[in-house]
This record gives C-alpha cells, sequence and structure tokens, in this order.
C-alpha cells in the first residue's frame, strides 16, 4: 500500500509488481435524475484499494459471449467512480480514458475484464477507467423527474475535468488525454468530440465499434419511449420507485420500441442532441470542423461486429451485410470527414477471430487484446471452444493504442490497420 495526494484529500492505493492502482474514486455526486456535482473534498485517508460499485443496470444481452461483465461487483445509485492505473515511476505520462460499451445500459468501468494492466505495462500509459450512469437513470429519465436527458454524457464530462485536476497525481499528464471507448463507449467519445462542455479535456480520440449507422435522430422515439417508461411504472412516482422499478420499466419500454423502431431500438437509450450538452443537429457542421482541427481520430470495427445481434434478432439476419450498414460504413465515413475538414484520422478493422467460433471476428472481440487476461476472459464464448487469445496480436494492438496516445496518428504504420 502507499498514498497519493490529490486536491480534494488524500487516497490509499495498492502498489503492486511496479504498478500503482487506485479504484473507485469518486469523482462526482448526484441525486436521482440531476446533474452530477463534483466529488466533495475529504478529511483523514481514503481507501481506494476496492472496486467502486456498478451503476444500477439489467444483464447485458451479450454476456453469454463475453462472460459476465459485472462479475460479483454490487450495484448503487452512488456509482460515480474512476479507477486509476499506473506505473508508479510514472511521470508526465500520456493519459488514457476508457469509457465502457453495454449499449448504455450496461457494463462498468470497475470490471475485472477491463482491468488495463497489460496495456499499462505495455504502453507506459496512465488509465483511466470511468463509470456512468446507464439506461433511463443516465439518458432518458421518466415523465416526473427533475431533469433526466444526457445525464449520462454530462457525468463522462465530469469524469474528464477529475482527470484534468487529479491524474497528476498519479504521473499522467492532462495536457495528453486521449479518451477511447467500445460500443457505446464508443459512441460516447463521437459525443463528447462535438460536445463544448468537453473541449480541451482530451486531445485524441479512439472509436472502437461505435453503432453509428443506427443514426442520430431519436426526438420521436424518445418521446415514445418517455411516455412508455410512465406507462410500465403506472402511477409510481419516479422520485420514490425503487431502482428494480426503474429498471423493469426500462425493460418494457425497450420491449415496447424494438418492433416500432428496429435498428434505433438497438440502443433506444442514447444521447439525445439538441439537449443540453449536445448541440442540436444542424449546428453539427461547425462542431465537427472544429473538432476535426484539435482532435486526432483512429476509427474502426470488428469485421463481424454485427454477428451477435443478427443471431439474437432474427428479423436482424433479412438486413444485408449488417456490419457494413451500422459499424463499417459509418466508421469509414466519419474518418473521411475527419480528414476533409483538415483533421487527421486513421481507421482500422480487426479481423482476427478464433477457430470453430460461429460468430467470427464479433463485436467486443478485441477487448481480450487490450485488457484482462486469459484467465479472466476465460468465461467468454466469442474466443472459441479453446478461449485463446493471440498474444502476438495483442502486443501489436496495445503497441499502436498506446503508441496513438504517445504521438497520435504519426506512431501508426498506416492510415488504414488491419489486425489479423
Amino acid at each position: 500500500m502507499t498514498e497519493r495526494h490529490l486536491p480534494g484529500g488524500t487516497v490509499r492505493v495498492e502498489e503492486v509488481d511496479g504498478l500503482v492502482r487506485a479504484r473507485g474514486l469518486r469523482y462526482g455526486t448526484a441525486a436521482r435524475f440531476t446533474r452530477a456535482q463534483p466529488a466533495p473534498p475529504w478529511t483523514g485517508v481514503l481507501d481506494a484499494t476496492r472496486a467502486g460499485a456498478a451503476c444500477p443496470q439489467r444483464p447485458s444481452r451479450v454476456s453469454w459471449m463475453t462472460g459476465p461483465v459485472l462479475d460479483g461487483l454490487t450495484m448503487d445509485e452512488d456509482c460515480l467512480v474512476v479507477s486509476v492505473t499506473a506505473p508508479a515511476d510514472a511521470h508526465d505520462l500520456p493519459v488514457m480514458v476508457y469509457l465502457h460499451g453495454g449499449a448504455y445500459v450496461s457494463g462498468t468501468g470497475e470490471s475485472r475484464k477491463y482491468d488495463p494492466a497489460p496495456l499499462v505495462r505495455h504502453g507506459n500509459v496512465v488509465v483511466v477507467n470511468v463509470s456512468y450512469r446507464l439506461g433511463t437513470f443516465g439518458y432518458l429519465a421518466p415523465p416526473g423527474a427533475p431533469d433526466g436527458i444526457n445525464l449520462g454524457l454530462t457525468d463522462q464530462i465530469l469524469a474528464l475535468q477529475w482527470v484534468r485536476d487529479n491524474i497528476g497525481a498519479f504521473g499522467g499528464d492532462p495536457a495528453n488525454v486521449t479518451v477511447f471507448g467500445q460500443s457505446a463507449g464508443g459512441d460516447s467519445v463521437v459525443k463528447l468530440m462535438l460536445t463544448e462542455a468537453a473541449t480541451d479535456l482530451f486531445h485524441r480520440a479512439i472509436v472502437q465499434s461505435a453503432p453509428l449507422g443506427l443514426g442520430d435522430d431519436r426526438a420521436d422515439l424518445a418521446v415514445a419511449l418517455r411516455t412508455a417508461l410512465a406507462d410500465a411504472l403506472d402511477g409510481v412516482d419516479p422520485m420514490q420507485a425503487t431502482a428494480q422499478q426503474l429498471l423493469d420499466a426500462q425493460a418494457a419500454a425497450a420491449s415496447w420500441a424494438q418492433p416500432v423502431e428496429m435498428l434505433g431500438a438497438m440502443m433506444p437509450f442514447a444521447p439525445l442532441f439538441g439537449h443540453d450538452p449536445l448541440p442540436s443537429a444542424d449546428d453539427l457542421p461547425g462542431y465537427f470542423a472544429d473538432a476535426a482541427g484539435r482532435i486526432e481520430l483512429l476509427v474502426g470495427h470488428t469485421r463481424d461486429d454485427a454477428a451477435p445481434f443478427a443471431a439474437m434478432q432474427p428479423e436482424f439476419a433479412e438486413l444485408s451485410d449488417l456490419t457494413e450498414l451500422i459499424f463499417g460504413a459509418p466508421a469509414r465515413e466519419l474518418a473521411a470527414q475527419w480528414n476533409d475538414l483538415g483533421g487527421q484520422a486513421a481507421t482500422y478493422r480487426f479481423d482476427w477471430a478464433p477457430e470453430d467460433a460461429p460468430l467470427g471476428a464479433c463485436h467486443c472481440l478485441e477487448l481480450p487484446f487490450l485488457f484482462g487476461s486469459q484467465q479472466v476472459w476465460a468465461d467468454a464464448a466469442m474466443l472459441g471452444p479453446e478461449r485463446r487469445i493471440d498474444d502476438a496480436l495483442a502486443a501489436e494492438m496495445r503497441t499502436y493504442w498506446a503508441g496513438f496516445a504517445h504521438h497520435g496518428i504519426d506512431a501508426l504504420p498506416a492510415r488504414s490497420l488491419r489486425f489479423g
């Protein structure tokens, strides 16, 4: 054990095998359906050696292929926490802030599956894992709530402000921050690039398998979902409802949306443009131009990203090349737009797939190549019967991800990368 001194007080952290780990550090506090505020300072020494709580959620719909993400973690609405992993001797190292996926309704930065130790060791970087409010708690509250739109996004901004103000205590450089995320986390990265409140909080971005093809015109769906939430609560005040009642209402609303808005229902709870802190859709061209001028971008997907969703929802099998529609073409278009606006962008595709794995190079498959260990991912069916991870390919990915954090596009061997 050792201690680190932050602006808000002193924390006790683990120091093992050359790494410092601080877990469950509160970056914000928030009452239900209200904007989070910075966590207050404390007296004494705060224990930061145990994982924080996950935000309230139902089981992940892809846990059958990834294995359970929560893996014994508790759930609580007091869940605005970050965890930091850094070399013990870090000094002014690049910072990588990870936003987990889960369709904005599941996941947590505290999961062992997102342990960044391999990336930290290999790339000599500081990694911060962020947890943020999910589902109806974070993106679309029922009628009768005081606030409740885009709160998860404002949580992420508050976490980035925490990084700016605190990461120096762990040897990170607040002037060199890369935000990276997968799936809904990747979608979050795109939204943050277009958010004025996040300007200057990060400088590079990696967007992994963001379902950008689902589109952002969600206004009508959001109105209908709020009505469905109210119907499911059946008169229960959302401020007095239990967390489980709200989760049940969320599930009922999502089920209602599925036959009405087939693609949008893949991720019904998501940030809404035209609601603080996001600009209106009409103003987006100017925000894209501004972001391209200040943020270097790496964006890509896995070869068979959509395979799990086609397996779970047979109606998707009728759509030709769902991966290209939702993930592939939109990723390339974003990179092309970035470059056309004078920015710097590169693309990648993850093609590796285990033998005898029916889903191929599916959604989430690149995550074990960045995070965790063979043991932690041993319950991930997507890795095939042998649960094998290609160590050489994992080293290559970590080299490029960390290299991008250190030096940007110039660290990549090409503007279009293939893995596997």
